[in-house]
């Protein structure tokens, strides 16, 4: 691992150590008064988007990096933006806690896996892979490190001191992300002379797939018959992806590829416009749904 990548990876364990410390064990107790929500907020998650971006990708022909960026993207968890967001758009706040430290917790296996699999069914991405010489175990390792072991720590700090991890949160959030955000800017800066208005077509392509993940996220809570408040939860959790986590993993594991960067890029700017338009939205309109 390259020092570039090895600063990236300890980035994305500091986020990771971080957001742990914003978890307790007390908030996966709803799971046992909400299970139909909690089933309906992951399954879209881990299952239908990934395969529902998966069969897009087949059906696209795009560059093969930009489809294996979007597959990244798709099998991550949402993020902590989302429970803000949730909250402003008069949803069910605890219930998009419980579902951010679930899906952040089962990311640590679930992101891995289905990022594998999707990726290799793909044949152009597959070959990318083979191209970029990604050792799939050496990633789910790495994963593993960066992901599980933070998060382990995290909610042992926060249930051992939470003086400490209470003083740590919101200094060490911080930190990293604005870690990240300088590594982000510094990698498009060097090759800004491919951001032109040929960007347009990608940035088309985001919102396009945002919107099939707002609608994923839709369509399961119709499904599971949840209330009304509870659906906008769930389509927040599932159109809002951490793709700060994804971005992290393209530099840490992926050379910092400028296509897949610029895929996750546009994620993280445009999925917090998306769920804030649609918050704004929602708040005009609290409509009694059974």
């Amino acid at each position: 691992m390259q020092p570039f990548q090895l600063i990236l990876a300890l980035v994305l364990a500091l986020m990771m150590f971080a957001v742990a410390l914003h978890l307790r064990v007390a908030d996966f107790a709803l799971v046992a008064r909400m299970p139909r929500a909690v089933a309906a907020g992951l399954i879209p998650q881990f299952v239908l988007l990934p395969a529902a971006t998966w069969a897009l990708t087949m059906v696209l022909d795009l560059p093969a990096n930009v489809e294996l960026a979007m597959l990244l993207v798709a099998a991550c968890p949402g993020g902590n933006v989302s429970n803000v967001v949730t909250h402003f758009a008069k949803g069910n706040a605890a219930l998009s806690v419980t579902l951010t430290a679930m899906a952040s917790a089962a990311a640590v296996v679930m992101l891995p896996l289905n990022f594998a699999w999707t990726a290799a069914a793909n044949p152009e991405t597959a070959q990318l892979l083979v191209a970029l010489a990604v050792d799939q175990q050496l990633l789910w390792i790495n994963l593993m490190a960066m992901l599980g072991l933070p998060m382990v720590l995290g909610l042992w700090l926060g249930a051992k001191r939470p003086d400490i991890a209470d003083r740590l949160k919101k200094p060490l959030g911080r930190l990293a992300l604005a870690m990240l955000f300088v590594f982000v800017v510094a990698g498009l800066v060097a090759q800004r002379q491919l951001l032109t208005l040929a960007l347009l077509p990608t940035f088309a392509l985001v919102v396009a797939h945002n919107l099939l993940g707002l609608g994923v996220g839709w369509l399961s809570a119709r499904a599971f018959r949840v209330g009304w408040a509870e659906r906008r939860t769930i389509t927040i959790e599932v159109g809002m992806q951490n793709s700060a986590l994804a971005l992290a993993v393209i530099a840490s594991q992926f050379q910092n590829d400028l296509g897949m960067v610029v895929i996750a890029s546009l994620w993280g700017i445009w999925h917090i416009v998306s769920g804030l338009l649609l918050a704004a939205l929602w708040r005009r309109h609290t409509p009694n749904i059974p």
